[in-house]
């Protein structure tokens, strides 16, 4: 390939295999246009492009340079990353202006998508191990005597993550899909779309300028790539973005039915809100519901796929919605260059795109539809311009199927109407075919569920709306990278972000069988029934031993082990605990009652007595490199104790992560009481924050 600067070329360079790439001569190109003015803005083509050195390139230099970092030192990147970009977001603005987007949508598009990444890189260094291997659920024992054990893991796919991208969000819709796969350890290979491709490319440039990025772990491609698939298999993940027709067409790829491609879809979807009956005017969620209404129809002029397309309100509340949302439309939105003063709303990202909306709202009008304000005319201009009017349509039969069918991509929704039953509401939402998202406006809450409970099998996200979220609520149509986005049916049945089960999307579950030492050693996490080196209270103070609180990360193991003696329970230490904690529950204190229980032999100790001495059991009292206890986990009571019985303690270091940023790291210890029979009282976690170093691990 020919590495050529984008400022000798009116060709929107690739960059792959390292370098920046345009055709040399090239026979096709597409014009690339400015949405709100007309003006030739970049030609965008890839005659003579090599997907299969990219994709190689990807999997064997990619591959090997995340692979050398740690999930804890990706999510790092990504927050340097997100820093950098804050920095630059402005350049970013000054682009996106040209695809008729207001400031208003930049804070979607640009901002949301740096916050993403901000929140990846949180999610990945709080939730995820410092590691490359994710356990998943609990170890599962396979055999009577503990010597083959299961459990199920993690690790990264060996390919690379291909991300075709819709024209509507060229940063958020990138970063979305490049947050988790760069963390998982999958190198993106990027695919905008064309119209917009030179804000992701403008991006991408920004991204590999900050020289945080590992080489090869992100690749673009600016334009055509009609036979990427081809050069793909069962080692690489697909993740499109876009119309219904073009994921059809991917999805049935010989690679993705035959080589085991995995692919991911977010398609067209008609999105529903739902007004309850108790909504009437005047009401804080009438007021809730036309803004929402209203923020939906205008961000991005109404190009989002997790835009309303259908509003589902009572009959009786038909004309006061139309009426409502039209004022607030007609009073405060102004149709322009979103560069020009005054301008709230921009234009649809091309003219190709405006002819599409304008024949999607005939296809609507021609079906019954009744334009109520707007109309499937452009808005006029003296440039070659993308604008079009706010549109709302109302229909007399609430079953026209083309309202539950037809998209227009833009600022178009239509108001229909049902009896104010909670399982009409469902059908209708159900006509859709499978949602992104749905919004129930209600302050009911037997509506609330009826519908919500009805529609979620039909929906990726069900959004409830009421006077308590009214100010809070992040809105209907945006997709928080904390929970999951996608939908079934013709919404794409995918599923991207989510929190750190985006990260698992780009990673291969597998099932482990072995002894608990092979697991451990693949695992980096102690597994019950695996070596130990273990230390009692008599090695520690003669000197043959070292208590495992007494070292830090630098000389602590997986498998460090502590084991105490036994200390009996009395009664009145059971009476003692009860007096002043004020827990005086009869099992503790009365003892007819208490042996009339089938599950106490008689008065039993606390459970929490019985986890307080095992800390007084483990713990070394002074200070040393174990700074904290922040918490237990997975606490589980099994054996009743009850007084002149005894217990003791073995806490073994079970994980060690220590923190990229901080000179400490966590340590989970796998703590276990037994009693006097060697029976196990209880099970738990307890989490410590420990320091990198010590003076000395003996002090």
């Amino acid at each position: 390939m020919t590495a050529t600067p984008s400022t000798t070329t009116s060709i929107l360079p690739s960059y792959l295999a390292g370098s920046w790439w345009t055709p040399e001569n090239p026979q096709r190109s597409t014009e690339v246009r400015d949405a709100s003015t007309g003006e030739l803005i970049i030609r965008v083509s890839t005659d003579g492009i090599d997907l299969a050195e990219a994709i190689e390139y990807g999997r064997s230099v990619g591959q090997r340079t995340l692979g050398e970092l740690t999930l804890h030192e990706r999510a790092l990147k990504l927050k340097e990353l997100a820093l950098y970009l804050t920095e630059h977001k402005q350049e970013l603005y000054e682009i996106s202006f040209r695809t008729g987007s207001t400031q208003r949508d930049h804070y979607i598009d640009v901002d949301g998508g740096i916050g993403t990444l901000f929140t990846f890189s949180s999610k990945g260094r709080r939730e995820l191990p410092n590691a490359n291997v994710i356990l998943d659920g609990a170890t599962e024992p396979l055999s009577s005597d503990g010597s083959f054990i299961g459990t199920h893991v993690h690790t990264r796919m060996p390919g690379v993550a291909v991300q075709i991208n819709a024209f509507n969000f060229p940063v958020w819709g990138m970063l979305e899909k490049f947050a988790p796969s760069f963390l998982a350890g999958m190198p993106s290979l990027v695919k905008p779309a064309t119209p917009t491709g030179y804000v992701a490319e403008a991006c991408v440039r920004l991204m590999l300028d900050s020289g945080i990025l590992p080489e090869g772990s992100l690749q673009l491609i600016s334009g055509s790539a009609r036979d990427l698939l081809d050069h793909l298999d069962y080692r690489d993940h697909v993740v499109f973005t876009g119309s219904a027709a073009t994921a059809q067409s991917l999805r049935t790829h010989r690679n993705v039915i035959e080589g085991g491609v995995r692919f991911t879809a977010e398609t067209d979807s008609l999105n529903a809100t739902i007004l309850g009956a108790d909504a009437a005017e005047g009401t804080p969620e009438f007021t809730a519901f036309i803004k929402s209404v209203f923020v939906e129809m205008t961000a991005k002029a109404g190009q989002k796929c997790t835009a309303i397309r259908r509003v589902i309100v009572p009959h009786n509340l038909i004309e006061p919605v139309v009426s409502a949302l039209t004022e607030q439309l007609e009073s405060k939105i102004v149709v322009g260059d979103p560069r020009a003063e005054g301008t709230t709303m921009g234009a649809l990202a091309s003219v190709d795109q405006q002819r599409d909306v304008a024949a999607a709202v005939q296809r609507l009008v021609d079906a019954g539809g009744r334009i109520r304000l707007g109309g499937a005319g452009p808005v006029e201009s003296d440039t070659d311009a993308a604008f079009f009017p706010p549109t709302i349509l109302t229909f007399d039969d609430a079953n026209t199927a083309e309202v539950h069918s037809v998209e227009a991509f833009g600022p178009v929704t239509s108001v229909i109407g049902y009896s104010g039953a909670p399982d009409e509401a469902v059908r209708l939402a159900a006509l859709g075919s499978g949602s992104l998202v749905a919004t129930v406006c209600s302050n009911d809450a037997d509506t609330v569920r009826a519908i919500a409970t009805g529609i979620a099998a039909h929906h990726g996200r069900v959004h409830v709306l009421n006077r308590q979220t009214a100010k809070t609520s992040t809105g209907h149509g945006s997709p928080m990278p904390h929970l999951v986005h996608g939908g079934p049916g013709r919404a794409g049945g995918g599923e991207e972000l989510g929190g750190v089960r985006a990260v698992k999307h780009y990673m291969q579950r597998t099932a482990l069988q072995g002894s608990p030492d092979m697991l451990t050693a693949i695992t980096g996490v102690w597994h019950a029934g695996a070596s130990a080196n273990t230390v009692t209270r008599d090695d520690v103070e003669s000197g043959t031993g070292v208590h495992p609180f007494r070292k830090s990360l630098e000389s602590l193991r997986i498998g460090d082990q502590f084991a105490s003696e036994l200390r009996t329970v009395k009664l009145e230490d059971i009476l003692e605990f009860a007096e002043k904690t004020g827990d005086t529950f009869y099992a503790h204190t009365d003892e007819e009652a208490a042996t009339a229980n089938p599950f106490f032999p008689r008065r039993v100790a606390h459970g929490y007595l019985l986890v307080s001495w095992a800390a007084g059991l483990f713990v070394e009292p002074a200070p040393g490199p174990v700074l904290a206890n922040y918490g237990l986990e997975n606490l589980r009571f099994i054996t009743p104790v009850t007084y002149d019985d005894a217990v003791r303690v073995t806490l073994t270091a079970k994980q060690i992560t220590p923190r990229v940023t901080d000179e400490y790291g966590e340590v989970r210890w796998d703590a276990v009481l037994h009693n006097q029979n060697d029976e196990i009282v209880a099970t738990y976690d307890v989490l410590t924050l420990v320091a990198k170093t010590w003076p000395s691990a003996a002090d």
